[in-house]
């Protein structure tokens, strides 16, 4: 390898990292520039595509969007991202309304800390149609309807609601004060999962975990790569590494354990 060649690599490498920047905190055209200037020196760039065509999606340009997943799979057919996004556009329908993500992804909020968060599925969902432009990385919110606790994304659009492993719990929780935070970790046509982490614990609550660990309490990082890891990976259908795709292990419900060491809570 020339001089010349190193000096290449090093440029698309930090390039890369700049349009990763931009994409965590939702500067979407900034990033958009970025993945055009590397393009246009490695035209045969898998991943700057993928990003490419993920910036496209959420400043609402979905014919762009389109056509930087079918550069991608032209050099690569069997891109697994760029082929579930291909898909994943053509459920979209084409508004003409420009719809820009302006909040910032927080790494912090795909850290799983034992007892005060985990990931939980949706069931009940919107059609695909209605989903497909929510991704990975989109923040959601949870509303109490009843006995259910919905989870609608950032627009208010309704996603699901969750799972009834862990929806009573949390809605009583939420009812006695405590706060939480939601973010999508996977969203394909076939299902959508979310990571709810506990934000504020009402006094009320204390000793009430979120999510009751069978074991230990320990920290597990999903997304400590996130912010350095070039975007392409297998597992993750945005074009961007997020989390821990389907090693994510959803914790469980009460467990008879946590009930006999705490006594009868009264919820």
């Amino acid at each position: 390898m020339t001089r010349e060649d190193e000096k290449q690599l090093r440029y698309r490498e930090q390039r890369s990292k700049d349009a990763i920047a931009m994409a965590m905190q939702a500067h979407w055209q900034d990033a958009v520039e970025i993945n055009k200037e590397i393009v246009a020196k490695f035209p045969e760039d898998v991943d700057t595509y993928n990003r490419l065509g993920r910036a496209y999606m959420e400043l609402g340009r979905y014919k762009l969007s389109r056509e930087a997943y079918q550069k991608a799979v032209e050099h690569d057919p069997f891109n697994s991202i760029a082929n579930r996004n291909l898909r994943r556009l053509k459920d979209m329908k084409e508004t003409g309304k420009v719809e820009v993500e302006t909040d910032k992804v927080e790494p912090q909020q795909f850290i799983e800390e034992i007892g005060k968060s985990g990931v939980v599925t949706l069931e009940e969902l919107a059609k695909k149609e209605k989903r497909a432009s929510t991704v990975a990385g989109d923040k959601a919110v949870l509303k109490i309807d009843g006995s259910h606790l919905v989870v609608e994304n950032s627009r208010g659009e309704y996603l699901g609601n969750v799972e009834p492993k862990h929806a009573p719990r949390l809605i009583r929780l939420m009812l006695g004060g405590n706060k939480y935070y939601a973010t999508v970790v996977k969203s394909t046509a076939e299902g959508m999962t979310i990571m709810v982490r506990e934000t504020f614990q009402d006094p009320s609550q204390a000793g009430k975990l979120s999510f009751p660990p069978k074991g230990s309490a320990e920290f597990r990082a999903y997304g400590s790569d996130k912010l350095t890891k070039i975007e392409g990976e297998e597992g993750d259908e945005s074009g961007y590494t997020i989390v821990g795709g389907d090693e994510v292990e959803v914790l469980p419900e009460e467990t008879e354990a946590e009930e006999n060491d705490t006594g009868n809570e009264d919820e």
